[in-house]
């Protein structure tokens, strides 16, 4: 579950841009690792383990820039973001009735794989909703 926002240290003036969000267990790696800067913290939210103990952090800033990975993974929530989470392969009744046994099952698109800034910009075009209210401020 994503529920910590990670901004980008960028070294320019007033550059608090989101890079991404991630879990919250990353987010008190990079807090013990002394990499990233907290923010804001979860309210109630509190971890513990046998020695120490801490509140989940809500926003945290890299202390240094962590170049974005452009590579695509292969995973199922991105082939649904390539598609629209439109179902490649017809599924209603009258479909398969014709379809027969002996039909070839043809995708409605050709698949494809995906650049970074197709999948980018087709997440932008999704509408998206905001988690925790002390995210907006950083979101605008």
């Amino acid at each position: 579950m994503s529920d910590t926002l990670l901004l980008n240290a960028t070294g320019a003036p007033v550059s608090f841009l989101p890079l991404s969000t991630i879990t919250w267990q990353d987010a008190i790696k990079y807090m013990v690792l002394d990499k990233a800067t907290v923010l804001a913290w979860h309210d109630n939210w509190i971890v513990r383990s046998a020695r120490w103990e801490t509140a989940v952090p809500s926003i945290v800033i890299l202390k240094e820039y962590m170049k974005p990975k452009i590579a695509i993974r292969f995973s199922k929530s991105n082939v649904f973001l390539r598609d629209n989470y439109h179902c490649a392969y017809c599924a209603c009744g009258p479909c398969n009735a014709s379809k027969g046994n002996n039909k070839k099952i043809v995708p409605k698109f050709k698949p494809h794989k995906p650049s970074f800034y197709e999948l980018v910009n087709k997440r932008k075009a999704m509408p998206f909703q905001v988690r925790h209210s002390e995210w907006l401020e950083y979101l605008r």
